[in-house]
């Protein structure tokens, strides 16, 4: 980031990625065109990577959740992880050593919906073993703490960075 400017753009996105350059131009006190180019510059240089969304746990909202190790041919990966990729109920993929080669985390409203979810995952050219547990309960969960952490320590740093 080269600036302040840069900086208070990056807070506006990360309270809403999908405000629009207009808001975050009202917002700033800024031109609607120099909100525009400074996001396509840092979007360019790699300064903003993406975007995401942060789902809320309403408590009448509960879902269920499994975790599920998966053995699968290396040759296949690529094909997989895409076809994974398509489910919107697996929240993280992760590559791993040991007896298994990819570890998944899975929500949905219903234990059913989960139920075909595993099924089809079984049923994925190249996946040869799976392994499932339904989570019972969360006894806690840093997830976003540490990523709300992380964003306020990179700000902090590239502020001090950019301070003579």
């Amino acid at each position: 980031m080269r600036d302040t400017l840069d900086r208070r753009i990056i807070r506006e996105l990360q309270r809403n990625a999908r405000a629009s350059t207009s808001t975050i131009a009202a917002r700033l006190e800024v031109a609607r065109s120099t909100v525009h180019e400074r996001i396509a510059r840092m979007e360019k240089d790699g300064t903003i990577s993406g975007y995401s969304v942060i789902l809320s746990r309403t408590p009448g909202e509960e879902t269920v959740q499994i975790l599920m190790f998966l053995e699968i041919r290396q040759q296949d990966t690529r094909k997989i992880l895409q076809r994974l990729s398509g489910y919107p109920e697996i929240q993280a993929c992760y590559s791993i050593n040991g007896e298994y080669d990819l570890f998944l985390s899975a929500e949905a409203p219903r234990i059913e919906d989960l139920d075909i979810l595993v099924d089809e995952i079984g049923e994925i050219p190249g996946v040869t073993r799976t392994n499932t547990s339904v989570v019972f309960g969360r006894k806690f969960d840093r997830r976003q703490e540490d990523t709300a952490e992380r964003i306020e320590r990179q700000i902090r740093n590239l502020a001090d960075a950019n301070t003579p």
